[in-house]
């Protein structure tokens, strides 16, 4: 059964990448984005999947299941006579409530900030862009999220479930699509608080930060929405690319333009592009080749 479940949402989320590639082309919020615009390939490969990858198993295997082995905590079964459907929202706003003041807290705190400029380093927010976030934050989060459902002994099914909820949620507020929700802003998070969130201004630094439901924002006095869409997106200093370099950066601050220098570096920074370049003369080579074999 819960093969069926991870199934079904990884297909749901599939379907939803589809529909919000679909909108930001044809109701753009920010006109002009390419499609693969600055930084995609980054985000995509090595934060959505390689990165996700390997820290799934990390936090599944070496963090919560020892946690559970030691512990058994999920035999007391807390929540486990719950409906599945209160289980999940249960956990939805438990988590989201957290979300908000660990992710206040991170814009507040010098140390906690380090390892989140990733996610704003982002010029040009999309469905994809959610995706970067460092390694620590990730680790700290999604530890938290999924910990208590495993150690409340709650329905396996609800952690494939809620993980689909929060990858198309996370998709949708950072997408690059006009939405006019009206009053539903008050209450539920989209791109139009969500896209202020990563604006350059300062002004906006200490707002949005919610993530599903936007009361939060509201609640506590951090929301902001003028009439007004902001020009510019990204970090207000200058901020490495590679994504090595990003989390090393998040420790030791340094110029990724001044190690281009170096020939070591410049070959290394060059080298995704010196693949790609590769990669696509060997396809046109080969497409030249085949068309030569025809005529003959």
């Amino acid at each position: 059964m819960q093969i069926q479940v991870e199934t079904i949402t990884f297909c749901i989320l599939i379907s939803f990448v589809g529909i919000f590639i679909f909108l930001e082309r044809k109701y753009p919020y920010t006109k002009g984005y390419p499609f693969f615009r600055d930084g995609f390939w980054i985000d995509l490969v090595w934060y959505t999947l390689i990165q996700s990858f390997f820290l799934k198993i990390l936090i599944f295997d070496y963090i919560i299941q020892p946690l559970e082995v030691k512990f058994n905590l999920s035999s007391l079964r807390l929540v486990s006579e719950w409906p599945i459907a209160w289980q999940v929202l249960f956990f939805l706003i438990t988590h989201d409530l957290y979300i908000y003041w660990f992710h206040r807290w991170q814009h507040n705190n010098k140390i906690l900030w380090r390892t989140h400029e990733a996610h704003h380093s982002v010029t040009q927010v999309d469905w994809i862009a959610g995706s970067r976030s460092h390694v620590v934050e990730i680790i700290i989060n999604q530890t938290i999220e999924f910990a208590p459902i495993i150690l409340l002994g709650a329905n396996p099914m609800v952690v494939p479930i809620k993980a689909c909820i929060d990858a198309v949620w996370g998709m949708y507020i950072h997408s690059n699509i006009d939405v006019k929700s009206g009053k539903w802003q008050y209450f539920i998070n989209g791109p139009e608080m969500h896209q202020w969130h990563h604006a350059k201004g300062r002004e906006v630094f200490y707002s949005n930060y919610s993530t599903k439901f936007a009361f939060w924002d509201w609640m506590f006095g951090s929301a902001y929405l003028p009439d007004k869409k902001p020009l510019d997106f990204g970090l207000y200093y200058k901020y490495p690319k590679d994504y090595f370099f990003q989390h090393i950066f998040s420790v030791k601050r340094f110029d990724e333009d001044t190690l281009r220098k170096y020939k070591f570096w410049a070959n290394y920074l060059d080298l995704r592009q010196n693949i790609l370049r590769w990669c696509a003369e060997v396809i046109r080579s080969s497409s030249s080749q085949k068309m030569k074999d025809r005529i003959l």
